[in-house]
């Protein structure tokens, strides 16, 4: 993990532009709390690289868009086990 908190905004970032991880799986991928991957990336992320913030909020978006479809997909597939039991 970074040593300053500009370092591991930027690193978080990397991250999720590479993979295209939910905030979620940035957060236990880096073993932190998806809050303070949430201010990272919309709160100190534009302050110090205004480019890769840019980049890693088409994606946040993207992610945003898609929530109610994998929430729709869990609860789908919750049932469909409790069913088979």
């Amino acid at each position: 993990m970074a040593d300053t908190i500009e370092e591991r905004a930027c690193e978080l970032a990397v991250y999720i532009i590479e993979t295209g991880a939910t905030v979620r799986a940035a957060a236990k991928h880096f073993g932190i709390s998806k809050s303070t991957v949430h201010k990272d990336l919309s709160q100190r992320l534009p302050q110090c690289n205004k480019r890769l913030y840019q980049q890693v909020r088409q994606i946040l978006d993207v992610n945003k868009a898609q929530r109610h479809i994998r929430g729709g997909l869990a609860t789908r597939k919750k049932y469909q086990q409790q069913k088979a039991k």
